[in-house]
């Protein structure tokens, strides 16, 4: 709300002083995601999680199987045979909750990672288009509380174009 306020006088201030105000927004998100850096980011983190979940599967038919082995021999098994299968079984659940565990956290920090070096190329992009461009003010669609604001000034595809420009790559 209070950034909201802020923007809102800043509006008008700037409104009250030249007839000629240029105001745009960006959606960072879409951007984040229509970009060719950010389309690699995507491909790289799903290739990423394939390879987890590729690892995590063949932990949980150890799991399968060791579960089945211990039903199926169950009546043949003396007490202590039972209990070291059961004690092996526990360490597999163990290690797979761990390697479940650290692959999210390995994905969450790669994820993060591409994000936050894109938003800081993105954003200082819009800096310079703001600049070139002659805008007063650039908001953020999401984190700006704009309610309402004509089509036309969004300038999400021209950073879209102009980033990918800059980063020499061609829309996938």
């Amino acid at each position: 709300m209070k950034s909201f306020i802020i923007a809102l006088t800043l509006l008008f201030a700037v409104t009250a002083q030249a007839q000629d105000t240029k105001i745009g927004y960006v959606d960072l998100n879409k951007a984040l995601n229509e970009s060719t850096e950010g389309k690699q980011a995507v491909k790289i983190l799903e290739e990423l999680v394939q390879s987890k979940q590729a690892a995590i599967s063949v932990q949980e038919d150890q799991i399968k199987k060791l579960e089945e082995e211990i039903t199926k021999q169950s009546s043949v098994l003396n007490p202590e045979a039972i209990k070291q299968k059961k004690d092996e079984l526990e360490s597999l659940v163990k290690n797979y909750k761990r390697t479940v565990k650290d692959s999210q956290e390995e994905v969450q920090k790669k994820q993060s990672e591409f994000m936050e070096a894109l938003i800081k190329k993105l954003r200082k992009m819009v800096y310079t288009m703001g600049e070139k461009k002659g805008y007063s003010i650039i908001f953020e669609r999401a984190s700006s509380g704009i309610l309402y604001i004509p089509a036309k000034s969004d300038l999400t595809e021209k950073l879209i174009e102009e980033y990918n420009a800059s980063t020499g790559s061609s829309s996938n």
